[in-house]
């Protein structure tokens, strides 16, 4: 079979892993697969697409069977178990140079605003980490949602400490979950650069305040420690930042994108702006930059 391949968010950044598995699945049945391009006929097009807010394909594709999947088409079915069980491709994103994958899938939680639950289920083992390494790259990218839910999750963490591996947990971590004992096997693990936490709500603060403290005496470097920072209420996001930022804990802003993919608010937008672009937080207060931002788009 001619099969092609279409990664809808844009294929230049971060791989697809769905699309990964399809394209080593299909070469190892002999199948030819490569990236589409609009002047080939394919028996099938796999078009793949993780965020709701991202235009769709509207491009005339020549091909007997078009088969479309992924969060961003509100598809919440798993590849077929074979697929799933089949190690990445890595050589369709030859600039990417890391280990992609997940030692658990699924989540204990139900926050409204995720879709993990509802896509997962609820949180089950799914690899090893050796499973997900790549043969040919010392640093793994876990996708995990909840991984120190899991005792699985947990007993891979403590064997991968001391292991000549660098890793990063880029969903965030659930702050809820880190005692002195789990602080102990993160402090052990290698990073490639965070140490990512999740601050969605003012609640978490006095969570994260003492998981931060446990990180720290179990000898995570502060200067590692990261958290997401959920903006839906401007004011009260403000005020975690704040928070945070007094912690010692770098923040990051994610507007809030809603399952229809809703593009945010501009003041939400402004806001992460604001926090994310650290030349611009480190000059001036969001009061300030709100205020120059209103007088700009009023043409004063």
């Amino acid at each position: 079979m001619n099969i092609a391949l279409v990664d809808v968010d844009g294929h230049s950044g971060f791989p697809n892993l769905a699309l990964m598995r399809l394209s080593a699945w299909h070469k190892a049945q002999g199948d030819s697969v490569e990236w589409w391009n609009g002047f080939t006929h394919y028996d099938r097009v796999y078009l793949s697409k993780v965020f709701t807010f991202t235009p769709d394909f509207d491009t005339v594709i020549d091909a007997d069977e078009i088969i479309t999947g992924g969060t961003g088409y509100k598809d919440y079915t798993n590849l077929p178990p074979e697929v799933e069980a089949t190690p990445p491709d890595y050589s369709i994103y030859p600039h990417y140079k890391r280990a992609v994958g997940f030692l658990t899938r699924g989540c204990i939680r139900g926050c409204p605003w995720c879709i993990v639950p509802r896509k997962e289920g609820y949180i089950h083992p799914a690899a090893t980490w050796e499973q997900v390494k790549r043969p040919d790259s010392r640093e793994i990218v876990f996708l995990d949602n909840n991984v120190l839910a899991s005792g699985h999750g947990l007993e891979q963490i403590g064997r991968m400490g001391g292991e000549p591996v660098w890793v990063d947990f880029n969903q965030g971590l659930d702050a809820r979950l880190i005692t002195p004992e789990t602080a102990s096997l993160l402090a052990g693990l290698h990073w490639i650069r965070f140490v990512r936490l999740s601050c969605d709500t003012s609640a978490m603060l006095p969570v994260i305040e003492q998981a931060a403290a446990y990180l720290r005496e179990a000898g995570v470097a502060p200067s590692r420690l990261w958290a997401y920072v959920l903006v839906q209420d401007v004011p009260d996001a403000h005020r975690r930042v704040l928070a945070l930022e007094k912690m010692g804990i770098t923040p990051f802003a994610q507007p809030y994108r809603d399952y229809d993919g809703g593009e945010p608010p501009n003041e939400q937008k402004a806001f992460a702006r604001w926090v994310n672009i650290r030349s611009v937080h480190n000059s001036c207060t969001w009061e300030n930059y709100n205020d120059t931002r209103r007088r700009t788009r009023n043409g004063r």
